[in-house]
């Protein structure tokens, strides 16, 4: 470990009031504590359309997935303004809210992706949220838009104290073309330029390590002898005083998923954010796997 690194706390991130406060919340005062940070996301409705909920069909409901986050004690929920303003009154007091920004459907091809914005900082202060969030397209050939409308984000979240978490998606042709968008490469760059652009927060998908597709990426990632777990660690450090949320993806097996919170947490992730592989379970069996989850990101 470097003597220069600095792993990201409340104290030392730079933070106004308003961030540290809501940020305070979501960290000790809900969820696991302790300075960890459980979130439930439910915004690929939007993104994935409804194919997801078919696993589980009552997770078609959104209250499905609010009782979930209340009875196993996440930190927040994480979804968009139409369920934020139809669902979050009921459980205001019980689920915080981190209000996602912007979004797109997967209908479009993704050579050139780009997430308009849905709602505003000042939806989310409206509603009570504790944090907004914003999808962010690396690599996309459509990234100079996404950084300007970024920027305008970046700027309402510092005006009105709302902490900013940053969905450090690598996409678009380049991307494929250099190994992909769960390569290491990607993933340690996107969330390298999330801490460049003033993120609070950054959520990372687990970087894979494929030989065979990273010799395209750029040097030194092509020749790197690491595995997965390393590479984890790499990306955390990338994001400096920037608090790490690692996605859980697709949905796995309950041992795959353990070992992923293990993984990221012993990496030095701040917390994780697991969707589909919680809600696409039965109601009880979702509450088991968050207790053990919970269990393994106190541990440390």
């Amino acid at each position: 470990m470097s003597q220069y690194y600095e792993a990201p706390t409340l104290e030392n991130m730079g933070l106004s009031p308003g961030k540290r406060t809501r940020l305070h919340r979501l960290l000790y005062e809900h969820g696991p504590g302790n300075g960890r940070m459980l979130v439930l996301p439910i915004d690929q409705g939007l993104e994935h359309g409804p194919a997801d909920f078919f696993p589980n069909p009552d997770s078609k409901f959104p209250d499905f997935q609010y009782q979930l986050a209340e009875k196993g004690g996440y930190s927040a929920i994480a979804l968009h303004i139409g369920l934020a303003m139809k669902y979050q009154d009921k459980y205001a007091s019980a689920v915080p809210l981190i209000l996602k920004l912007n979004g797109k459907t997967n209908i479009p091809p993704d050579d050139e992706p780009f997430s308009p914005l849905v709602a505003t900082v000042e939806d989310a202060v409206r509603l009570g949220a504790e944090a907004v969030g914003y999808t962010l397209y690396a690599g996309s050939p459509r990234q100079d838009e996404d950084f300007a409308q970024f920027a305008e984000v970046r700027s309402e979240c510092d005006l009105l104290g709302m902490p900013l978490i940053v969905w450090a998606y690598p996409r678009g042709e380049a991307v494929e073309r250099k190994g992909g968008r769960n390569s290491f490469y990607a993933v340690d760059y996107a969330t390298r330029v999330a801490q460049e652009l003033g993120a609070d927060v950054v959520k990372v998908n687990f970087p894979v390590v494929d030989p065979d597709k990273d010799k395209d990426a750029p040097d030194p990632y092509s020749t790197l002898e690491i595995n997965a777990e390393e590479a984890l660690k790499h990306v955390i450090r990338s994001a400096g005083s920037t608090m790490v949320l690692v996605s859980g993806g697709s949905k796995v097996d309950e041992k795959e998923l353990l070992r992923k919170a293990e993984t990221a947490i012993k990496a030095g992730a701040t917390g994780l954010i697991f969707g589909r592989n919680m809600w696409q379970r039965t109601m009880d069996d979702a509450l088991a796997l968050t207790k053990r989850i919970k269990e393994i990101m106190l541990s440390r």
